[in-house]
């Protein structure tokens, strides 16, 4: 037989970004801006600039991230529907 009780779980969440680069705070209810933060987050590799095996994140606005890589970035509408990709 087994028994049940209910127990409550603390978990954090996130409920604010700050942009690393420009400071900006990103409340979780500015949905827009929100979905739009990226997070960048990796372990480092051997011999790397960031020194081996550390693991490197940061947090950007789309502003900041645009403003960093955006004259490298590619950036192509998603295929739609019915498209032929290989024409």
């Amino acid at each position: 037989m087994r028994i049940f009780s209910k127990q409550q779980i603390v978990t954090k969440v996130c409920t604010e970004i700050i942009c690393d680069r420009c400071g900006k705070h990103i409340p979780e209810d500015n949905s827009n801006e929100w979905h739009a933060a990226y997070r960048i987050e990796f372990a480092a590799g051997y011999d790397s600039v960031f020194g081996d095996g550390n693991n490197v994140e940061c947090d950007l606005c789309q502003s900041c991230l645009h403003s960093l890589i955006g004259k490298f970035a590619r950036s192509n509408p998603e295929p739609q529907p019915g498209d032929n990709a290989t024409e």
